[in-house]
């Protein structure tokens, strides 16, 4: 015999509401209600249970709320509904209580349909009776929202429900994976990887995906990870043809000023504008394949008007004795290189004369040791005459500083070594800016930084681009993978910014080219504590660490208007930059135990959520709590599992099975584990290659 709908609602009764408050109702629970699991609901469910679902009616549908504690108070008498009889003795019965937490609305659209809707328009009133969810309810709750084509889980405290994401919310709006070492996540970033895509693969009918990840992995862990998802782009310092492994190439002409600044540890006063005027110089001469003589005294000229119109603009012409002598000195500088040639045209020797008097002028009226100063038109003049002789070479008042320091030219090494040589000479700084030039030196004679930095084997920026941003289409595959593990402590935050920033601008002009159309490109970033670690903004000279955590900063706040969705993964989001985890939307956390990581992580939700990440130091691995933008509701999700070839190398050191000399395979059955060591080898390597071991030292 069937049940009638008020007796199936009636059945599901577990309680009535005694208190009520904006963040938080209190239940009475009924004595029959169940005390383990309840059968009343279609299938067996563990019932009470912390963070789980239960239904208060209201005009709409349902109040949805989450159990946040269960508790025993003793009762002097019995007072529950259905024990009117007391008997010959009244002994004390023990009352339950449960407090909830309001989440959302859960609407009936047809008979068996309903959909959830964040947020609470109306609260109950004591009295109101609580009811247990049935399998559809709680999959409607669990499965709620609209495109959700990737299944990253299921939810425990939901039935098995599926538990789904939207990509343009999980990678849109950036997304934190967090939690402690051990605890999955990166499995998690992994498994987000290959869903996606095969998820986007099965939406093409079996074609590769139009899709692009790019994974920053400092520790080695992803190379063999995406093995069988077709071409994957793996890139590492040494490189490994017979593994598929291209050499990382992260050229210095891709640097920009601020960037060569933090690695030069340029001073702001003297180095710093010599190294901007430097990298100007070596940009603009390197595309000219035919370099005339009258190319370079027009590069020269070009120069010097920059030069008199800084000096005009501080006021040293005119300052005092000092400053003037320095002038002069300088002015008879540049009057030897002014020289006509059989190279030049009628014009340019007509220029060139002009400058040449001019100059010869104003040294004759100055040859005393402590020279009058020159006045404001003869400054003018000068530079008038500089500007014309610079026009009659074939420049123009656009070409006084024609390029941007940080526009990505080519040049080589040795270019910009004498590139800086020559502007500090013109500038009066070279006792200055020696040690700034000792640390370029050592960039380009160490090997370790040279193969990254220095060798471009001819590599243009648009093979670059398809190489580690992907080819058109995603013809060569949808993922990059890029092993910083054997980078030099010196340039490993440096090369990770301007891979970073190499990304974002070009995602930045792909938009401007094609009328505000995006490239969806996902950038992840592990151990994203050690590269996107928070700073002192105040300090005048910025280390290469701070530049690489501002990098990641705009990204965080401008790459979604891009198309370019961060993907970070740490251990401690304490250590975070506040700007970029302010930025994320969307949350996948793991288990936390370190309090101060729980303390952050608790401010990023609203209050009445908190009780969910109680669960947070004790949750198992491949367990964890998805919340932000990517899920209607905090959910807590037992990831898919993924198969042994598909996990990052991070598993834990095998001690007992290296002391025991063998191990215990899934079948039973053992097998020896030796772990002999060449000493001689690994030192011949390390001296071989002058750098770093594959070690974590940051």
């Amino acid at each position: 015999m069937s049940m009638s709908p008020m007796a199936y609602a009636d059945s599901l009764r577990i309680g009535t509401i005694d208190f009520v408050a904006p963040d938080e109702i209190k239940v009475l629970l009924d004595i029959e209600a169940p005390d383990n699991v309840a059968l009343n609901t279609g299938t067996p469910r563990p019932f009470p249970r912390i963070n789980g679902y239960v239904l208060i009616p209201s005009d709409e549908g349902y109040l949805v709320a989450q159990v946040e504690w269960i508790t025993v108070e003793r009762s002097q008498f019995p007072k529950r509904r259905g024990m009117q009889d007391f008997g010959l003795i009244d002994l004390p019965y023990p009352l339950r209580k449960m407090s909830l937490n309001p989440i959302g609305s859960l609407l009936q659209e047809d008979e068996d349909k309903f959909s959830f809707r964040r947020g609470v328009d109306a609260y109950p009133s004591v009295g109101s009776p609580v009811l247990l969810p049935t399998q559809n309810q709680l999959r409607s709750i669990v499965e709620s929202g609209k495109n959700k084509h990737v299944k990253i889980g299921v939810s425990p405290l939901a039935a098995n429900a599926s538990v789904c994401v939207d990509p343009d919310r999980l990678f849109g709006r950036h997304l934190a994976v967090l939690g402690n070492t051990g605890s999955g996540k990166s499995c998690s970033v992994a498994g987000l990887i290959r869903w996606s895509l095969q998820a986007a693969r099965k939406a093409r009918e079996g074609s590769d995906p139009n899709a692009r990840f790019i994974v920053l992995d400092p520790n080695g862990e992803y190379a063999n990870t995406f093995k069988d998802l077709g071409n994957v782009r793996v890139f590492s310092v040494e490189g490994d043809e017979d593994q598929g492994i291209q050499a990382l190439k992260v050229p210095m002409w891709f640097w920009n000023s601020e960037e060569w600044s933090a690695f030069t540890q340029a001073s702001p006063r003297a180095q710093r504008p010599t190294l901007v005027q430097a990298l100007r110089s070596v940009r603009d001469g390197s595309f000219e394949d035919d370099v005339t003589p009258s190319n370079e005294m027009r590069r020269y000229l070009r120069t010097l008007v920059g030069i008199i119109q800084q000096e005009k603009s501080s006021g040293r012409p005119w300052s005092g004795p000092g400053p003037v002598k320095g002038f002069v000195e300088r002015l008879t500088t540049w009057q030897d290189a002014l020289r006509t040639s059989e190279d030049y045209s009628g014009d340019e020797n007509d220029c060139i004369r002009g400058l040449y008097r001019l100059i010869s002028a104003y040294r004759g009226a100055r040859r005393a040791d402590w020279p009058e100063p020159f006045t404001k038109a003869e400054i003018d003049e000068l530079l008038r005459q500089t500007k014309a002789a610079h026009s009659a070479f074939g420049g123009s008042d656009t070409d006084v500083l024609p390029i941007d320091a940080d526009v990505p030219r080519e040049f080589t090494g040795s270019d910009f070594l004498r590139s800086l040589e020559v502007n500090a000479e013109q500038l009066n700084v070279s006792d200055y800016v020696e040690t700034m030039l000792m640390r370029v030196r050592t960039l380009l004679g160490d090997s370790r930084m040279k193969s990254v930095s220095g060798e471009t084997d001819g590599l243009s920026l648009a093979d670059w681009l398809k190489d580690y941003i992907g080819a058109s289409d995603a013809a060569n595959g949808s993922i990059t993978v890029i092993d910083l593990s054997l980078l030099p402590v010196e340039v490993v935050h440096l090369a990770t910014a301007v891979i970073a920033r190499m990304t974002l601008e070009a995602l930045q002009r792909y938009r401007k080219i094609n009328q505000g159309k995006i490239l969806p490109t996902a950038l992840v970033m592990e151990e994203a504590h050690t590269f996107i670690k928070r700073y002192n903004a105040d300090t005048e000279n910025q280390s290469s660490a701070a530049i690489c955590c501002q990098v990641f900063e705009k990204i965080a706040r401008e790459g979604r208007k891009f198309g370019l969705g961060l993907v970070l993964s740490s251990q401690r989001p304490s250590e975070l930059s506040p700007t970029v985890l302010s930025q994320c939307n969307s949350f996948l956390l793991h288990r936390i135990s370190n309090d101060r990581d729980q303390e952050l992580v608790h401010r990023l939700v609203p209050d009445n959520l908190r009780g969910l990440l109680r669960d947070l130091p004790s949750l198992p691995s491949r367990h964890a709590i998805l919340m932000g933008w990517a899920s209607e509701l905090p959910v807590l999700v037992q990831m898919n599992a993924l198969a042994e070839s598909e996990r990052p190398t991070s598993d834990d050191p095998d001690f007992w099975n290296v002391w025991s000399g063998s191990e215990e395979l899934e079948d039973g059955s053992h097998q020896a584990v030796e772990r002999s060591v060449n000493w001689d080898e690994i030192s011949s390597d390390w001296q071989e290659r002058g750098g770093e071991a594959d070690t974590e030292d940051y």
